[in-house]
């Protein structure tokens, strides 16, 4: 996702600079070519050769090292992103009051890129006032930060801010630091849904079907990596909620129409990638059924077609994106759905395909436009769909 893209990662003197080695390899594998900057103390902690075999790259340490007059201001000024993780409470007082007296704080005092910090500290460090007034100072001068968490520290356990975010957790605000930037999506409100919903048989029983979310989970983790608002709106899902995304949590076909209905009017982008259960049960009964009573016989009734409902209801100039999972003639399908529920685009795919449909991490997918358009995808993982999806959308936002 961040080919092309370069990154200096600051490292400084903390416990936490052994996440940042995993932060390291995370920005590496995505593509990113990353500069580390090690401070002294954070030498201490971590070789400087770990990091230099993470990312293939020199480690820089020292603004008297031989060749490298000037390389603070070069690559403050050529890197996409400075990144600095750990940020300690020294860093950030040094940084806020202009002090450039090593090689890192002279990059910060030099970028022109965006700036991200991510705090690591002891809690009581992290709620003194001073660091306080530091990090609104940094913050009025337009530098961004990610955490701290809560969690252990270690000196033992904490119930207050202090410990640096995860690895995967910096990487993904510094992707929406770099892909936001350029995005037609930035600033866009977009909804997704995701998931299956359940309908209620009895009080232990449900009707439900097998998707796990994870298409969904990957259009809502990939618009807010472009710089979108994304409230995602998901049936039951053993799936992590994506970083930095809303995040409602519904369980019937209803709750699902009313959860939508309910943001639509203020929405962009509607991506309607769950998938509702079709039929519930005319009755639900109020106590288990229960095994000895003999064959059960249950009436079903269709539910409410939740993309039907937004035809009309979609704010001027908003996008509505469907998804069509058939099993045979899924396009001709596809192409009926589209017109008859307004759609700008639909995304159709055959669940008895291999590799493709509910249950699996790829997925092979067809998108058809209300302009005719007909894009055949390869196989691929939903992420890297899910992207596709997108850039897709991006065309048609203009």
């Amino acid at each position: 996702m961040l080919t092309g893209r370069r990154v200096v990662l600051g490292v400084t003197g903390g416990i936490a600079c052994y996440k940042s080695c995993i932060l390291a390899r995370r920005l590496t594998e995505a593509g990113a070519g990353v500069d580390v900057i090690m401070t002294r103390a954070a030498t201490e902690f971590v070789r400087p050769v770990t990091f230099e075999a993470l990312t293939g790259r020199p480690v820089l340490t020292s603004l008297w090292e031989q060749g490298g007059a000037l390389s603070h201001v070069r690559l403050g000024q050529q890197a996409d992103l400075v990144l600095v993780a750990p940020a300690t409470a020294q860093l950030i007082a040094r940084y806020a009051q202009g002090i450039a007296d090593d090689f890192l704080t002279s990059l910060l005092l030099a970028a022109t890129s965006p700036i991200l910090l991510a705090p690591a500290m002891n809690d009581e460090m992290y709620a003194a006032a001073v660091t306080q007034r530091n990090l609104a100072l940094l913050g009025e001068r337009g530098v961004r930060f990610v955490g701290p968490a809560v969690g252990a520290l270690a000196e033992g356990p904490s119930d207050r801010p202090g410990r640096m975010s995860e690895p995967e957790v910096i990487l993904a605000h510094a992707e929406r630091l770099l892909r936001g930037q350029d995005s037609r999506l930035r600033g866009k409100r977009v909804i997704v849904t995701a998931g299956p919903t359940r309908e209620s048989l009895d009080p232990v029983r449900v009707v439900t079907n097998r998707s796990s979310g994870r298409m969904g989970y990957a259009v809502a983790q990939a618009a807010w990596a472009r710089g979108a608002e994304v409230l995602l709106v998901s049936g039951p899902s053993a799936l992590p909620v994506p970083e930095g995304v809303e995040f409602v949590r519904v369980e019937s076909t209803a709750d699902l129409k009313n959860a939508v209905a309910a943001q639509l009017n203020g929405a962009d982008l509607l991506v309607m990638a769950a998938a509702p259960a079709d039929f519930r049960p005319a009755t639900a009964a109020v106590s288990k059924t229960a095994r000895g009573t003999g064959p059960l016989e249950i009436r079903l009734e269709p539910t409410e077609d939740v993309l039907a409902a937004t035809a009309g209801a979609r704010k001027p100039g908003a996008i509505i994106v469907g998804f069509a999972l058939e099993t045979g003639e899924a396009l001709t399908r596809a192409r009926e759905k589209l017109v008859r529920k307004d759609l700008d685009m639909i995304v159709v795919n055959d669940a008895l395909e291999s590799g493709a449909g509910f249950e699996v991490e790829t997925n092979r997918v067809t998108l058809l436009g209300r302009d005719g358009s007909e894009t055949a995808m390869p196989l691929a993982t939903k992420r890297a769909v899910a992207e596709m999806i997108l850039d897709a959308v991006e065309v048609r936002l203009g």
